[in-house]
């Protein structure tokens, strides 16, 4: 079986129920549309903009592409680059490349233009669908993009170097294309996040994308009746193999673009979502304009929302404590993974483990983990050590990088690069970035550990921790604190509050500014390191 398949049986055995919605709350009439017109519809919020595709459309659309695709000379093992925003058109777009047998190659849509050059280059794309808001992007680096044949535009106005998607697909046919796809094909390429330089391409087999529908819809049990509320990049593995529970039971999924508190509680309230993940940040937004008094649930129908799950980076324990005071009727769930594991699953919590608020969990379905040394081999109980993982949806390798892959591969093991420990119980908690870990005076020092804590403060939103060159001690901790709206803080306000950390885990530094993160989630810890590593501090204030 293949990803494709899922797409072809519910488009078969439920051709008009709805497959996919997309709202955009802050749709200007001006603006353009594609495929299906928007219809504006009513809320107690107001108007917005809706979109919405049946399975059928769906797998219509996705055909259409396909063999508009191979037309232009597209073949299996050719590699076909989305870059688009989140938008109804991003999973026919990505399902039409996968019914050629070509490699989906999705984009990061907050790529440079140096990143979007380097990263076409490397995958071997031959084909870009690109949307309005990267043409300025796009159209500086065309020269060094050598091997694209084929660029498609989605959206009026079109290029002169694009052809319109929309326009030529309206006279493709809309069958199944004869073209003959097996398990062990290649299938996508995503990339990583590219915290340690320009990012890696990461290939993935169609046998991989499949375990990721079987593991996620194992995980949380979606049916046909479940709603799922997509917020994080359909680029990134973690939101679309979330959503992969969803195509395999045949159920509804809304594509919300936006992540203002309100728009995520009025969009569950009006397409009756059941399930919505979310990352760190959000969950932080949404309790605390609860917690100033902007939105009140009592606005809201979300009694039927019955999940919530986090992913994509470290997750504090209070963070969810305050969630679960606030939302006591709801399901909570942590699911870790990463690009390299084909998106989240290899571990999680699970519904029914909420007491280890604060563990990533166990093994995921069909996944086995070790905690190991330096030398692969499994540490004691309880001690710190790199989280290895293995499954069916471990890459098959770095694309054109046999050393980077030798370094993570090791007999079938992925080495995580994520510092762990496993309790009493078999739980696991993540303690560091194996090279986030702060060595002071001798002692490791994990960044997360000290976040966590700072993260209780009630007038904190957000704290990154990075090592700062000392002249003494080697290195020392160094806390950013972005403060909540409204709030004061300072720098003796955080030194007591630390009083009950051991002394050498205590920040050293303190300095009150924004906290980067990507659009995952994930702290952008080397940007930190840039600025502040570099002596440049900027003047810290005792307010935002």
């Amino acid at each position: 079986m293949v990803l494709t398949d899922f797409l072809e049986k519910n488009a078969r055995i439920k051709p008009d129920e709805v497959a996919l919605v997309e709202i955009n709350p802050a749709f200007q009439p001006d603006q353009t549309v594609t495929w299906r017109e928007y219809s504006l519809i009513e809320s107690s919020s107001g108007g917005k903009y809706r979109r919405e595709l049946t399975w059928r459309e769906f797998d219509r659309q996705a055909n259409r592409f396909a063999n508009l695709l191979l037309s232009r000379g597209i073949r299996k093992g050719d590699k076909v680059a989305i870059l688009l925003m989140n938008c109804i058109e991003w999973l026919p777009i990505y399902f039409g490349v996968l019914k050629t047998g070509a490699l989906a190659v999705p984009m990061n849509f907050r790529y440079t233009a140096e990143e979007i050059a380097y990263c076409l280059n490397l995958a071997d794309a031959s084909v870009l669908v690109l949307g309005p808001e990267f043409v300025g992007r796009v159209t500086p680096v065309m020269k060094n993009l050598t091997k694209i044949h084929h660029y498609f535009f989605v959206g009026d106005d079109t290029p002169c170097f694009a052809d319109n998607l929309e326009r030529f697909i309206t006279y493709c046919s809309s069958t199944v294309p004869a073209v003959e796809l097996l398990d062990d094909d290649d299938a996508a390429i995503y990339f990583s996040s590219g915290t340690t330089g320009f990012p890696k391409a990461i290939l993935h087999s169609q046998a991989a994308l499949v375990s990721a529908c079987l593991t996620e819809q194992n995980h949380h049990g979606q049916t046909k009746d479940d709603v799922f509320l997509c917020i994080p990049p359909l680029y990134h593995t973690g939101a679309k193999m979330h959503w992969f529970g969803s195509l395999m039971a045949g159920s509804k999924a809304v594509l919300l673009r936006g992540v203002k508190p309100e728009w995520v509680l009025q969009a569950v309230a009006d397409e009756k979502a059941t399930i919505v993940w979310l990352l760190v940040p959000w969950v932080q937004d949404i309790l605390d304009s609860l917690e100033r008094g902007d939105i009140s649930l009592s606005d809201y129908q979300l009694s039927q929302w019955r999940l919530m799950h986090v992913g994509a980076q470290p997750v504090p324990p209070s963070l969810i404590t305050r969630w679960l005071h606030v939302f006591p009727h709801q399901q909570y769930d942590t699911n870790y993974g990463l690009s390299e594991s084909i998106g989240p699953g290899c571990v999680h919590l699970g519904v029914e483990n909420v007491r280890k608020v604060g563990a990533i969990g166990k093994a995921g379905y069909l996944w086995q983990t070790r905690i190991v040394d330096e030398q692969m081999r499994d540490v004691s109980a309880g001690s710190v050590g790199e989280l290895a993982v293995m499954g069916p949806g471990v890459m098959k390798c770095y694309y054109q990088n046999e050393q980077a892959t030798a370094e993570v591969l090791k007999d079938g093991w992925l080495c995580t690069g994520d510092m762990a420990r496993m309790d009493e119980d078999g739980f696991i908690y993540l303690v560091d970035r194996k090279k986030d870990v702060i060595i002071s005076g001798g002692e490791n020092i994990y960044p997360v550990q000290i976040e966590d804590y700072l993260r209780a403060h009630r007038k904190i939103k957000d704290v990154a921790v990075i090592g700062m060159a000392d002249e003494r001690l080697g290195e020392i901790a160094a806390a950013i604190i972005e403060v909540k709206q409204g709030e004061t803080l300072t720098d003796a306000e955080v030194e007591e509050f630390c009083l009950e950390l051991p002394r050498y885990k205590r920040p050293r530094k303190v300095i009150f500014a924004e906290v980067p993160r990507n659009a995952t989630g994930k702290i952008e810890k080397p940007k930190l390191r840039e600025f502040y590593g570099a002596g440049h501090l900027v003047e810290k204030q005792s307010s935002k």
